[in-house]
């Protein structure tokens, strides 16, 4: 199949599990409910920004135990599918469940436990790109994947959400009722546009169920995969920085509107900015695709991580300036603006990438155990990044020394990729 032909049916039906769950990163983790929850949480005197970060890092936490786990069970025949159901299931309904509850401590356990079962369908799904498609077309699809997930979830039910907040008062409802109704959107909208890759992908490469004992067969796969991950330098090296960069770019997703939120910007102000970090995404997830297979994947990621830096130090001087009263909030929120513009840029891009590189250097038939790591590497990385912020933001009682605590992950994954250049080739 060339790179230039068009997408196969399981190939469209597994971008548009990107267009389904992205609701989720952005209504739930990224925009809405966030800032609902630390003002909310605020108003009750506790600091919402601090709880919020912890709640990231515990989600995190219990999916990094459970990644590798999960990934070495996905490549038994027939239990891929199973896998990403559970998982899917499990962040549909504590999304509901999140919506229904007004106690901020229950409200704190639907988002853990929804954000689980989100991410680890989303582990699952990674883990199917050997399976949907050919190894020259990973950059392809995995690019488009990430860049309908903006233009879609992103973006359509996050109008409707914007719409819900800026209409309540004119239709009777409270502000707290239109969060509610935002994540029964998200709810909904997640389900529908997850059965394309419920009913038509496929898993191709697997491995039979050891004769042994399925969960003991489990831990020797992922004591093996660990040993193949150590002694296979390319991906160890790889893994590795992007232990630290992947971490940064949670953190920022994660956390951004809650550090806004921590400042006194305005809250639609914000919501709007990261509209447009979606709509910007959207091209820019394909142009990074496309500009990974002219100038290579390793060049591509460097360009992003080195551009999350730069993101990292304009946060400080945009929270520095209003602590230190140096310019006020009109300012501070022409820099978050720039922010949701460069984040935009990039977001997309070194997510779809990373995962399309690691896809093409890990054996197809181990996939699922090789992602399982890859996840847990992820997951890892942020639970350090919000506890990090929490740490910072607590002990300096500053918001903007926290978010430049950020930029120093940045800068280890580059002096990793340095070290492991040598090992590290273009695919």
């Amino acid at each position: 199949m060339g790179n230039s032909e068009k997408f196969t049916r399981i190939e469209k039906s597994w971008i548009m599990y990107d267009w389904a769950n992205s609701v989720y990163a952005t209504i739930m983790m990224a925009a809405i409910y966030p800032i609902y929850f630390v003002g909310f949480v605020n108003r009750q005197g506790a600091l919402g920004d601090s709880w919020w970060g912890i709640g990231a890092s515990l989600s995190m936490l219990i999916l990094a135990i459970l990644a590798p786990i999960a990934g070495a069970m996905a490549d038994y025949r027939g239990y891929k599918k199973r896998l990403f159901i559970l998982f899917l299931i499990l962040g549909l309904v504590f999304t509901l469940f999140s919506a229904l509850v007004n106690f901020w401590p229950l409200m704190l356990l639907g988002y853990i436990l929804s954000r689980i079962g989100f991410s680890g369908s989303c582990l699952i799904y990674d883990s199917f790109l050997t399976d949907v498609t050919t190894h020259e077309r990973m950059d392809k699809v995995s690019g488009f994947g990430y860049a309908f997930g903006y233009i879609g979830g992103s973006t359509i039910p996050f109008l409707l959400s914007i719409g819900l907040l800026q209409a309540a008062p004119a239709i009777g409802i409270s502000g707290d009722w239109a969060v509610k109704l935002s994540l029964i959107i998200t709810v909904l909208w997640w389900g529908l546009f997850s059965i394309p890759f419920i009913k038509n992908v496929k898993q191709i490469h697997s491995i039979e169920k050891p004769a042994t004992g399925m969960l003991r067969g489990t831990f020797l796969a992922i004591g093996a995969t660990a040993k193949k991950i150590i002694s296979h330098k390319q991906v160890f090296f790889f893994i590795l920085a992007y232990f630290f960069y992947i971490d940064g770019v949670g953190t920022v997703i994660s956390m951004s509107t809650a550090y806004g939120e921590t400042l006194g910007l305005g809250q639609i102000s914000m919501i709007l900015a990261l509209l447009v970090t979606q709509i910007v995404a959207f091209p820019c997830s394909i142009g990074f695709s496309r500009l990974s297979k002219r100038f290579g994947s390793l060049r591509m990621l460097l360009f992003a991580v080195c551009l999350y830096l730069v993101i990292c130090i304009i946060g400080f001087i945009m929270g520095f300036g209003l602590e230190q009263r140096l310019f006020g909030v009109e300012t501070a929120t022409i820099l978050f603006w720039i922010l949701a513009v460069l984040v935009g840029t990039v977001q997309g891009g070194i997510q779809a990438t990373s995962r399309s590189y690691f896809a093409k250097i890990v054996p197809p038939e181990n996939s699922g155990e090789f992602f399982g790591f890859f996840d847990i590497f992820g997951k890892f990385a942020t639970i350090m990044g919000p506890a990090f912020y929490s740490f910072i933001r607590t002990f300096t009682g500053s918001s903007a020394y926290a978010i430049l605590s950020i930029a120093l992950l940045f800068v280890v994954a580059l002096i990793i990729f340095g070290f492991g250049k040598r090992y590290m080739q273009e695919t």
